[in-house]
């Protein structure tokens, strides 16, 4: 949920209403996410997924990771982007919702370039010797910061990488936070604004995007 749909959902609605909008595939998966899963809000949504279509399409990235499938909608977004022989690899473990992104992945332009792998992302980080061009991480929070500490070294010159959720509500303002989640997002935060490899800053879209860039 984002922090206008919350508190001034007309600003929200404003926001919606001048941004570009979505192709008939994505409405109908956001439509679908309502309808069939207990926790709809974990999709990406309307505005976040424009800013991944955007910032996929200057990119044109070759090679894009994402950690945290859902229902696929930031996954068709990044997917967007891709060059013409591209691939994105998306993870996942919830084996009982795959197949709502598996049959949507399967109905897009993009079904032979997308990757979809019921796996561990730490697992897949620790064996895989590829770089990406693009991460988009919005999985468990719980482990922040250690996805960023695996992705790091699969990461190069101008690669991307944006975590969502980084606001967490307005958690991350805790001084002494009891939440496992709440502590990692904020030593995630803490390392991407200190690490000399990348220059970051955080958006305040919707519940944070921590948007980093290796150098």
């Amino acid at each position: 949920m984002s922090f206008f749909e919350e508190k001034n959902p007309e600003m929200d609605r404003y926001l919606e209403a001048h941004a570009s909008s979505e192709s008939e595939i994505l409405k109908k998966l956001r439509r679908e996410t309502y309808q069939k899963t207990t926790q709809p809000h974990m999709i990406s949504g309307y505005q976040q997924g424009r800013l991944l279509t955007i910032i996929s399409q200057m990119l044109q990235p070759k090679s894009i990771l994402e950690i945290g499938t859902f229902t696929g909608y930031a996954t068709l977004c990044l997917a967007s982007g891709l060059t013409r022989d591209g691939k994105i690899t998306t993870l996942d473990v919830n084996e009982d919702l795959a197949y709502l992104p598996k049959k949507y992945f399967e109905a897009s332009e993009y079904a032979s370039q997308i990757d979809f792998k019921l796996q561990d992302a730490k697992e897949y980080l620790k064996e895989t010797d590829e770089f990406f061009d693009l991460i988009f991480v919005d999985a468990d929070k719980e482990n922040y910061a250690e996805y960023f500490r695996l992705i790091k070294p699969h990461t190069k010159s101008g690669t991307v990488i944006l975590f969502d959720n980084v606001l967490w509500y307005g958690k991350v303002l805790e001084e002494n936070p009891k939440l496992k989640s709440t502590q990692s997002i904020q030593e995630l935060n803490d390392l991407a604004a200190k690490d000399e490899d990348f220059e970051n800053l955080i958006l305040p879209l919707r519940d944070g995007v921590n948007f980093l860039r290796r150098k």
